[in-house]
């Protein structure tokens, strides 16, 4: 694998790679593939003005990963942080320092906007990425919860 991975934001002209790895991050947790989804998701990255951002990890010209965050305000220090939605590597770029590479710009990008942290949740059986987080972060000792709306 070639060392230089080069971290940029998302562009236009990048839909077709990103759709190709959100699809298989979606199939990575067991979503079913979406078209839907991938238009909003897109929509929401390349609006200036829209709620969501991408970094992209690039290599020899191919996309091989992405992290997809955003600001979110916290009410208790009147402070802004970033949520980091969706961190994805291809499987053949893992273990190459792509995801850490995202992490770094990603904290870069926290830093330079004035977020006070980054949060980030995976699934609790995710030990790759569990493996990765514990490097960068501490665990939270907050518990998720979800209540699905139906209708």
């Amino acid at each position: 694998m070639a060392e230089m991975i080069e971290i940029r934001p998302a562009t236009g002209a990048d839909r077709d790679a990103w759709a190709g790895l959100f699809r298989d991050y979606m199939v990575f947790y067991g979503c079913a593939v979406s078209e839907t989804a991938l238009d909003t998701t897109w929509g929401w990255i390349i609006d200036p003005d829209g709620p969501m951002e991408c970094l992209l990890a690039v290599m020899d010209g191919l996309a091989i990963g992405f992290a997809q965050y955003r600001a979110v305000p916290e009410t208790l220090t009147g402070s802004w942080f970033g949520q980091l939605d969706d961190l994805y590597v291809t499987p053949e770029a893992r273990s190459h320092g792509v995801a850490q590479a995202l992490m770094q710009r990603l904290g870069e990008t926290a830093r330079d906007r004035g977020w006070f942290k980054l949060a980030w949740i995976t699934a609790e059986d995710n030990a790759t990425a569990r493996r990765l987080y514990d490097q960068i972060g501490n665990a939270s000792n907050w518990v998720v919860y979800e209540k699905p709306i139906e209708g």
